[in-house]
């Protein structure tokens, strides 16, 4: 007996609220938008500006003695990780200190480097400071516009494939529940003011990522659909495509929040901010892909009329019990 979490055949009708649900997304980005006007987000090292210190010593090295040693200072956000590499002999222990700038400082002053690198000689007697570097505002600066630009570029590519692939009305409900979700993601980092830094970008595109395979698996259904209930109306075509591929939705993204929410209790304090940011981005990647692209497409219309033959590749796998 398999375990199934959704029935083999569902006939949800996804779009007799569809209002609603649009109401809820509406009201949810504004929420973020606000917030991030009215608190901005808690930018790290990445985006602010710092020093990096980097130590090496015999002794393994302990994260949490290594913060213990240096939290007296008081000096605000401070990542401290260890650098594995093969090359290194089994006396290297090599790790990575950032510290942020402090407030209207191009970096962090000298008097404070050495106040670090003495905490840390105390709690680490051989401890060596093989380098210290600094990033000012004016580099900080330019990896937000750049990761600003990244994301944006994304979009704009999502939207030419998806035009190319389906038509201009599945591409504008893509790029819709894209923007939605960076826009919920962003939001609730600065809601709760979680540090926002450069592995935040990366699950930002990672998340565009996972939601457009999600909705291109709807699409893909909805098109084929399309051919085989020509005298079907849209909505109920949609109804269809999204119940024959729900088992697949929900067990891919059940399975996925599975290792992220393992990663998040298990991975440290490292990467934490970089799994909240997937976890969130497949809960709301997944709710997009049904209820915000499949929406916009049901109120712009599509055309009934495809002349071109059914193409089922990308579907062998839309119909698997979950």
């Amino acid at each position: 007996m398999r375990l199934k979490l959704v029935p083999q055949s569902t006939s949800f009708d996804f779009f007799s609220r569809w209002k609603l649900w649009l109401g809820i997304s509406g009201l949810m980005m504004v929420i973020a938008f606000t917030s991030f006007m009215l608190q901005g987000l808690n930018f790290g090292i990445d985006f602010r500006g710092g020093t990096t210190i980097r130590t090496q010593s015999a002794q393994e090295i302990d994260v949490g003695m290594y913060r213990d040693a240096i939290a007296p200072l008081e000096l605000g956000d401070v990542t401290i990780t260890e650098i594995f590499d093969p090359t290194f002999g089994p006396n290297e222990n090599v790790a990575m200190i950032r510290i942020q700038a402090q407030e209207d400082a191009e970096a962090v002053e000298a008097s404070t480097i050495s106040a670090v690198e003495a905490a840390l000689a105390g709690a680490v007697p051989d401890v060596k400071f093989v380098s210290v570097e600094s990033v000012g505002p004016k580099v900080s600066g330019e990896l937000i516009q750049t990761a600003v630009i990244a994301v944006v570029l994304a979009i704009g590519a999502v939207l030419v494939y998806i035009w190319l692939r389906f038509e201009w009305q599945f591409a504008l409900g893509a790029v819709a529940a894209l923007v939605h979700d960076v826009i919920l993601t962003i939001g609730i980092f600065s809601e709760l003011q979680i540090r926002f830094d450069l592995a935040i970008i990366a699950a930002l595109l990672t998340i565009v990522g996972y939601s457009l395979n999600d909705t291109v698996v709807v699409f893909d259904r909805v098109r084929e659909n399309l051919r085989k209930y020509k005298k079907k109306d849209l909505k109920e075509v949609l109804n269809i495509s999204i119940n024959e591929t729900l088992s697949r939705t929900v067990m891919t993204s059940v399975t996925t929040l599975l290792a992220l929410i393992s990663l998040y209790v298990l991975g440290g304090d490292v990467i934490r901010g970089f799994v909240f940011a997937m976890i969130w981005g497949v809960i709301v990647g997944t709710y997009s892909s049904v209820f915000v692209a499949s929406t916009i497409l049901l109120w712009l219309g599509v055309k009934r009329d495809w002349s071109k033959p059914p193409n089922t590749s990308g579907n062998q796998f839309a119909n698997v019990d979950a």
